[in-house]
């Protein structure tokens, strides 16, 4: 699978969708879910994405 800016955006939207309708079945109310977790959950998202692409910016260099 080729993983091209569109692809990983797909996917990230996908799991994050997937992570919020399956915390919408848990004792939490959706409101939390929908304002804390959801966002928290996106920035992390972001941060490992940055993170895996500079590595492998890294690894290609070497």
């Amino acid at each position: 699978m080729e993983f091209d800016t569109a692809t990983t955006a797909g996917v990230f939207v996908a799991v994050v969708a997937l992570a919020a309708v399956g915390m919408t079945f848990t004792p939490m109310s959706t409101s939390t879910v929908l304002m804390m977790v959801v966002p928290s959950v996106v920035v992390f998202g972001v941060l490992m994405i940055v993170l895996g692409v500079k590595h492998g910016e890294y690894r290609a260099s070497r």
